[in-house]
């Protein structure tokens, strides 16, 4: 005789509601055991029935199995969140990328390109800035040039100086040989010479600068 298959819904009848309840309570109750005992499953069952009265079942401790579930909800949430640490960096790379867009865009505008979307104040403040800007270069390229200046007037000093000191140190030699031409009646010496046309083709060039 095959054994007629029961619809699932709502029993109307209350008497055959609470029988079924009791029969299907135990045999849920049952099955749970039989799943702890074979896997070593940690298994805890609440049940209330329609009269509002309290079934439980527990393979160890109730308050055990409800405390570990609750703490793993609390993992759960937390694996899902980001850290606030992760959280503040994420917020700076962000304000960081924000930044160099913007300094780039103004960049860009200083070079003259992205003038379209500018209106006629932003195009002021542009024209100031590059105002300001300009004024700086021209400063900077005037220092430059006066310590240019100022290096190359001691560099000309120092080249007279050696000048002088070498041009007093060829007439030593010069008045020197001289003096001993005289007393001694000879010729002066070829070397003496070349030494004077040295220096006054030493001080040509000096004019010349």
């Amino acid at each position: 005789m095959v054994r007629q298959r029961i619809q699932i819904k709502k029993i109307d009848n209350l008497t055959a509601r609470q029988v079924t309840f009791s029969k299907r309570r135990r045999g849920l109750f049952k099955k749970a055991q039989e799943l702890s005992t074979l896997c070593d499953a940690e298994i805890a069952l609440i049940v209330f029935s329609a009269t509002g009265r309290l079934f439980e079942y527990s393979s160890s401790s109730m308050n055990q199995v409800i405390e570990r579930h609750n703490l793993q909800g609390d993992n759960l949430v937390q694996q899902n969140q980001p850290s606030l640490e992760l959280q503040l960096e994420n917020s700076t790379y962000a304000m960081l990328c924000n930044e160099v867009e913007e300094r780039t865009r103004e960049l860009r505008q200083l070079r003259g390109e992205e003038l379209h979307g500018l209106g006629v104040e932003e195009l002021k403040n542009l024209e100031k800035s590059l105002e300001g800007g300009l004024g700086r270069i021209l400063k900077t390229k005037d220092e430059r040039f006066e310590k240019e200046i100022t290096a190359l007037k001691r560099k000309e000093t120092r080249l007279r100086e050696e000048n002088l000191w070498l041009q007093q140190r060829l007439q030593v030699k010069f008045l020197g040989a001289d003096s001993e031409r005289k007393h001694t009646g000879t010729r002066p010496v070829f070397g003496i010479y070349n030494q004077q046309r040295q220096l006054n083709r030493t001080s040509s060039r000096l004019r010349q600068l």
